[in-house]
């Protein structure tokens, strides 16, 4: 008697078992491969503890509790961007260094100085007007209650956070800042736009030495170039679980009811931020004749990561890698474009700043005069270039700004407890445009070749 080979339709298990069980495993490795897999669950679970742990969430625990808690909960995160910032100064001087050195000439370079120069003002001015446009036509100050506006400026003594504002030095002496006096003392401040100024004054005068003359400081920037890449290594093994705490503490923070309150801002800036994507995406299509899809799928590591640190320098390690081996960017172009532009190239702080003054302009009833306007514009355009990239530097600016067209710096209080949130978005927006100036000037300075795809992300 012959025995068949499989069991009869009835007694064969739920067809949909072996179908759940490779689902499974095919998310087990995705979660693995990854990294912004491993990211959005950090994310998703850190809003849910933050929420939980929050007066006005669930309330889990109490709220000297729930500090303690939180304290530990966060530490991993504390301890990548201390890691990142104590890298961060050798990694962009190596890193421009490199870029310049490797230039084939001083005209290339002079070539793709002007032109890079020329994208980060004409973006940063797209920006703005992005941000004046939507904060002029959407008047997000209307929607503020004045018992929200004086429960808030309550509880800042009158004046004192205008006398604690900071004054913009003169042109001039703004020029001549520009330039370290001390490279060691720069380093310490970590005045990044001076940094800059040294590293790319070093690499220019490399190049005008005899081969064999630079090549020890080509080898010495090489060689710190590795080693700042190896610790950044390790701490993106920290990733996860730094962005796990980071967005906990801050939903722990925030909570909901400053965010509902301030709804109708805080979309108004996320809308601004979400219309200088799409120019970017079609930057990149026109000029850098690369699909939107690809370009996105490629930066979105990159996206993920700045979200949940807020500091453009933290990815800048992550971007450069993104853009040699994802947008297929040459390694000169990398090298030189990410650490500058995560210096100078602060479009979705701008358009932050704009749509902050002009929301509050509108709480206090303050006129914005045509020539007012102007100088906003002026004003923002000059400050977002050598913008810190920190968390929370741009609430500092903001302060300067509003003095420029007479409102209070004291009302900073009323946006400040919202802050973090779109420092996230707009510092997601700032490395996205860093990439997509990758993207076109590489396209600009050098012939189209064949195998130049993005791998996938």
């Amino acid at each position: 008697m012959t025995q068949t080979s499989s069991d009869p339709p009835e007694r064969r298990g739920p067809p949909f078992e072996p179908r759940l069980g490779d689902l499974t495993r095919q998310l087990v490795r995705l979660g693995r491969s990854k990294l912004w897999v491993q990211i959005v669950l950090a994310m998703a679970l850190g809003v849910l503890l933050g929420l939980g742990l929050s007066r006005g969430g669930a309330a889990l625990l109490s709220p000297a509790r729930a500090e303690v808690v939180m304290g530990w909960i966060v530490l991993p995160g504390h301890i990548f961007l201390a890691l990142i910032q104590m890298i961060v100064v050798p990694l962009v001087v190596s890193s421009i260094i490199l870029g310049i050195t490797s230039s084939e000439s001083t005209t290339y370079l002079r070539t793709i100085g002007l032109r890079v120069a020329a994208y980060f003002v004409a973006t940063t001015t797209l920006a703005i007007t992005i941000g004046l446009a939507l904060g002029l036509i959407v008047r997000p100050g209307q929607f503020i209650e004045a018992g929200l506006l004086e429960q808030t400026l309550g509880a800042v003594a009158p004046g004192a956070a205008g006398a604690s504002a900071p004054t913009s030095p003169g042109l001039h002496k703004q020029i001549l800042g520009l330039i370290p006096s001390n490279p060691l003392g720069a380093a310490l401040d970590q005045s990044m736009l001076q940094l800059v100024v040294f590293a790319v004054m070093v690499g220019v005068a490399a190049m005008k030495l005899a081969k064999e003359q630079a090549r020890p400081v080509i080898q010495l920037a090489s060689a710190t170039q590795q080693i700042s890449m190896e610790i950044v290594g390790w701490a993106m093994t920290l990733a996860p679980l730094a962005v796990f705490g980071l967005i906990a503490q801050i939903a722990m923070k925030v909570g909901l009811s400053a965010v509902v309150g301030l709804s109708a801002y805080m979309g108004t800036v996320l809308a601004g931020l979400a219309v200088l994507m799409l120019a970017y995406v079609l930057i990149v299509r026109v000029a850098g004749g690369l699909a939107p899809r690809a370009f996105l799928r490629s930066v979105r590591e990159v996206q993920l990561l700045a979200f949940s640190t807020s500091s453009s320098a933290a990815v800048m390690p992550l971007s450069i890698q993104t853009a040699r081996n994802r947008l297929a960017v040459s390694p000169a172009v990398a090298r030189f474009i990410v650490p500058l532009g995560a210096t100078i190239n602060m479009d979705g702080t701008a358009l932050y700043q704009v749509v902050a003054t002009v929301f509050l302009t509108q709480v206090f009833g303050v006129e914005l005069a045509p020539g007012a306007l102007v100088l906003l514009i002026t004003t923002t355009l000059g400050a977002s270039i050598g913008s810190p990239s920190t968390p929370g530097v741009g609430i500092v600016i903001l302060a300067t700004i509003l003095q420029g067209v007479g409102v209070p710096a004291s009302g900073v209080a009323l946006i400040i407890g919202v802050d973090r949130i779109l420092d996230m978005a707009r510092t997601a927006v700032n490395v996205t445009g860093d990439l997509a100036a990758c993207v076109v000037m590489d396209r600009l300075l050098s012939p189209p070749t064949e195998g130049t795809e993005p791998t996938e992300g």
